[in-house]
């Protein structure tokens, strides 16, 4: 394709990748972001083997590494301390592996690599709409307090899972999860510095989690765990009511798991775990003409298989090819859709599928999870396709139906 003047909206993983991969084709990029900087927020995060290898593609797998804490394993207990998921990533070879990163670390090593590309920002600017024509796109926003219009040969939407750009005829569902969770950053302590991402639960109705996930690049000398506290998002505000009885918060989560008493040491106040939630968004399709969504923004899911920021960079490199190998826009877009529907269908299914198991008040389904899941430990098979399934290698296979946001149920692939 002739070089073209394209808007990223949004400077997270997926504006960050896209925008360098195109701007190293020589496009004419514009990154447009509402915050006035880019700042080191966020929780942690697992880069499976799917978007590590987008990340070698791009040269910047080594620097990752030395933000990331390695994880070898998923592992999950009961509060009673059965053992119910054992992933492991050599199931699948002896080289592949996980990597908890802060959000910050990979946005810095994103924007870092980005900078040395020729673009164009946008900060502290704020988009209301985009309207697009059959030869332009159209942003409309407001920079510093003054609205603007902008013209572009494309535009590409990727400002996260709440977005309100997402236009409304490509929507097929879109809804706030009914549970999220409660996370702090905290400095890694030696009980949890293993390889693993580790969970505790108590039936779907309690659950805890812990990842390793390196450094900030702000404070590249202090390794961090991320903590999470799985809860129903109608109980969020009781967070931040003053009555809230934090210390009785505590010993329930020290019941649950009395192994998080070190981790759980430096917290005394509520307002020191800030809440998370997620929405399930399905799309028809996700790019038309002169117009594009990626990202979370494109097809947010439960964070149940840790598939996020790696679907983004995979969005970023389909993305990439596909404007590389064509002409025109409607071209482009095809050749994305063929390219990232099968992945995407399969993973917004299995989040839906398997988030109940987590994160609800079934104590059917929780008793269903605890019995299959050891069995899937058990036998071979089953226990490649769960490896596969995290390290988001696997997908199904697409019909006519799934043009329209209807994949088939039966026909999974590896």
């Amino acid at each position: 394709m002739q070089p073209q003047s394209i808007a990223i909206i949004g400077a997270g993983t997926a504006g960050l990748a896209t925008a360098a991969l195109l701007a190293e084709q020589g496009h004419h990029i514009t990154l447009i972001e509402r915050a006035e900087a880019l700042a080191p927020v966020g929780a942690g995060l697992l880069l499976q083997p799917t978007g590590l290898s987008v990340l070698k593609e791009m040269g910047l797998y080594q620097a990752m590494l030395g933000y990331g804490a390695r994880v070898n394993a998923l592992v999950g207990h009961t509060r009673e301390g059965r053992r119910i998921m054992n992933t492991t990533y050599r199931s699948l070879d002896a080289h592949s592996h996980g990597l908890g990163v802060h959000r910050a670390s990979l946005c810095h090593v994103l924007d870092q690599h980005l900078h040395t590309l020729p673009h164009q920002r946008l900060m502290d600017c704020t988009v209301s709409a985009v309207e697009t024509l059959a030869d332009h796109a159209t942003v409309i926003a407001e920079q510093a307090g003054e609205p603007c219009r902008l013209s572009f040969d494309a535009v590409l939407i990727a400002n996260g899972s709440h977005s309100r750009l997402r236009p409304a005829a490509w929507t097929r569902y879109d809804r706030l999860y009914p549970w999220g969770a409660m996370w702090a950053m905290q400095p890694m302590v030696e009980s949890f510095a293993a390889p693993l991402l580790q969970q505790r639960y108590h039936q779907a109705g309690q659950m805890a989690g812990i990842l390793p996930t390196g450094c900030r690049p702000d404070q590249p000398e202090q390794a961090l765990a991320s903590f999470f506290w799985s809860l129903p998002v109608a109980q969020m505000n009781d967070w931040q009511h003053p009555d809230f009885d934090f210390a009785g918060w505590r010993q329930q989560a020290l019941t649950l798991w009395p192994q998080l008493e070190s981790v759980l040491a430096p917290l005394t106040h509520q307002k020191q775990l800030l809440p998370a939630t997620y929405r399930d968004v399905i799309m028809h399709h996700w790019g038309e003409n002169r117009l594009g969504i990626i990202g979370d923004a494109a097809h947010a899911m439960s964070p149940q298989l840790g598939q996020g920021a790696n679907m983004a960079l995979l969005d970023a490199r389909a993305l990439g090819q596909a404007v590389a190998n064509t002409d025109n826009w409607p071209q482009a877009w095809a050749h994305y859709h063929r390219q990232r529907e099968p992945q995407i269908r399969f993973y917004q299914r299995m989040s839906r599928w398997l988030t109940p198991a987590f994160q609800s008040h079934s104590r059917t389904v929780s008793t269903g999870r605890d019995l299959f899941f050891p069995i899937m430990e058990r036998v071979p098979w089953l226990r490649m396709q769960m490896a596969k399934t995290v390290a988001g290698r696997k997908c199904c296979s697409t019909d006519p139906s799934a043009a329209t946001g209807h994949p088939p149920f039966s026909t999974f692939q590896c």
